[in-house]
């Protein structure tokens, strides 16, 4: 091959070729080379996944790189406006993953290139192996949330109120999710965005309650008022069902990761009402967060009170409600921003959210 390095990184699907593939893979396996490849199938979005089924020679046999793997990047030209978020899911393949040890596809090669603005990911063919990949629209069982509240609890309690989150430390680069919401979302709150979304299926779906620019401003700013006075850990970012699948032994695993910090109970809450039909959390979720707060017990967290636990669960239920009444079509069909838009608009009028977060000064 020639001296080529993994970057400069392809933008555009017809960049990616033998030496670059081979230059990735060497990142992580020295000595690979590529012999050959062909395009399997892939998958147009924001992040564009390409099946590929690769002609390793020996090295690369030995070195575990299996056969068909997905390569997954912004190739499409809308794709350079979501560097961000290429950038945070390579992190979470590249810098999170391997120390926390979550559950999630073998990774190849992750990296990001800030002057192509580009993310890629080469990663495991999770169709090869066989797993179940959960549905927005097929809410899960109660014992599959439990098991998956167990692995969370694992992960949040390896860095609860870590020090490693101040300046200089292994987490400092990680982005506060409650204190950046605004960032995000605010722009919604504008007339012309804010009709496009409240006038669509979802608006529909939600209590009229919730559909009010002032209440979400100040929803942004009470939760972030608790945010404040709570411990943080490294999160998930994103752990809808979408992003979610099933091994063959029943472990839950974890893809698409957007890595931030945040209070444990935002990733829990937005896990558990995104993941549950209406009435079964309504039986279910204090069971549990009981069963979460017991998991942090174990893996040596002093965990806050059930009381306090449901308090946060309540108040960080609104920052799931706006991140999927707000969510652009391009990330999700409007059947899912819909289902899950009234998941959260009904678990918000259950847990009086409004009051909560009056309450909070």
């Amino acid at each position: 091959m020639s001296d080529r390095t993994a970057r400069p990184l392809p933008v555009t699907i017809e960049d990616i070729d033998r030496d670059w593939l081979t230059a990735a893979l060497r990142t992580r396996a020295p000595g690979v080379t590529v012999r050959d490849f062909e395009i399997v199938d892939m998958m147009r979005g924001t992040c564009t996944k390409i099946r590929l089924r690769l002609d390793l020679d020996d090295a690369g046999k030995r070195a575990g790189i299996p056969e068909t793997v997905i390569v997954k990047g912004g190739f499409e030209p809308h794709s350079r406006e979501w560097d961000v978020m290429h950038e945070r899911e390579v992190r979470g393949y590249r810098d999170v993953s391997p120390v926390l040890k979550l559950p999630t596809p073998a990774c190849y090669f992750a990296e990001h290139d800030p002057e192509r603005r580009q993310g890629i990911i080469i990663m495991e063919d999770l169709v090869a192996r066989g797993v179940s990949f959960c549905n927005p629209l097929k809410p899960q069982t109660h014992d599959q949330v439990a098991r998956r509240l167990s692995i969370l609890a694992r992960h949040h309690a390896q860095t609860w109120d870590s020090p490693e989150f101040a300046p200089g430390g292994r987490w400092a680069w990680t982005e506060d999710v409650v204190a950046t919401t605004p960032t995000y979302y605010g722009p919604y709150l504008e007339p012309g965005h804010w009709e496009r979304f409240v006038n669509a299926p979802r608006g529909a779906a939600a209590s009229v309650r919730f559909l009010n620019r002032d209440w979400i401003r100040s929803a942004f700013d009470r939760m972030l008022i608790l945010s404040r006075q709570l411990p943080h850990v490294v999160v998930h970012g994103d752990t809808h069902l979408g992003n979610l699948y099933i091994d063959k032994d029943g472990t839950p695993g974890f893809y698409d990761s957007l890595p931030g910090r945040s209070p444990a109970m935002e990733e829990v809450s937005y896990h558990m009402v995104g993941a549950l039909d209406l009435a079964d959390r309504r039986r279910w979720e204090g069971a549990l967060v009981r069963h979460y707060l017991d998991e942090l017990g174990r893996n040596g967290v002093n965990p806050p009170s059930f009381d306090q636990a449901m308090r946060q669960f309540g108040t960080f239920i609104a920052r799931g409600f706006i991140v999927f009444l707000f969510n652009e079509p391009i990330f999700q069909a409007e059947a899912i921003n819909t289902a899950y838009t009234a998941r959260f608009s009904t678990a918000m009028l259950d847990h009086d959210t409004i009051g909560i977060l009056k309450s909070i000064i």
